[in-house]
């Protein structure tokens, strides 16, 4: 995190990192900007324009499908996914986070939960026919890194699919993150007992081809 948009959420974590905590800077980071103190730097208007093309070519049932979406933040990707039909649950591990995207969408479906990934409820290993993982691992530590990897890939359902989305890091490239983007090794670590990989990419959004990301899917047997 460079610019001046990611300044709030980098001052934050370091303290939060220093204090041997991974996750708490996020709930502090979204407090600040409740006072319009900080900037939430993915507070986007659109859902992520990676999932939106992945979702719309994708063959799915009409209805009844069960979608998680991990560290949903402000809500804007599980209102998309609640939007296409899917039975949605969107968890994050700060409280003023679900609070916030309640009070944004008071109509919605989905199921705003606070959760820690690092401590996800037991109920929900293979709960879900599509797990969307988007830039939320890559935001903690390497020490926690596969324990969150692990809690994402258990929530697939049998048949189901797990979506990653992530910045992209070389093998041996060392970050002074947060974030800590994903080298191809830490996206195949999703992958593991009956969930495998069917599709590794590195894929731009439309009109920013300097805007490269992992896209990875993965699906239960």
């Amino acid at each position: 995190m460079t610019d001046s948009r990611n300044a709030d959420a980098s001052r934050l974590a370091a303290a939060s990192l220093e204090q041997g905590d991974p996750t708490g800077w996020f709930e502090r980071l979204y407090v600040a900007a409740a006072d319009g103190a900080a900037v939430v730097p993915w507070d986007a208007a659109e859902p992520n324009p990676l999932l939106v093309d992945w979702i719309e070519r994708h063959e799915r049932e009409n209805g009844g499908m069960r979608a998680v979406v991990v560290g949903c933040g402000l809500g804007r990707d599980a209102e998309h996914l609640a939007g296409l039909g899917f039975d949605t649950t969107g968890f994050d591990v700060s409280e003023t986070a679900i609070r916030t995207a309640r009070e944004r969408f008071p109509s919605s479906t989905v199921k705003y939960t606070v959760a820690d990934l690092l401590d996800p409820p037991a109920a929900w290993n293979g709960a879900f026919d599509l797990v969307v993982e988007s830039i939320t691992v890559q935001s903690m530590p390497v020490s926690v890194r596969a324990v969150a990897t692990a809690n994402v890939a258990r929530m697939v359902a049998p048949g189901g699919e797990l979506l990653v989305i992530a910045g992209i890091r070389e093998e041996g490239e060392e970050v002074d993150g947060p974030p800590w983007p994903l080298t191809r090794a830490e996206i195949d670590a999703f992958a593991g007992g009956d969930l495998r990989s069917t599709r590794v990419e590195q894929v731009s959004p439309a009109g920013k081809p300097d805007f490269t990301r992992w896209r990875a899917v993965f699906q239960r047997g």
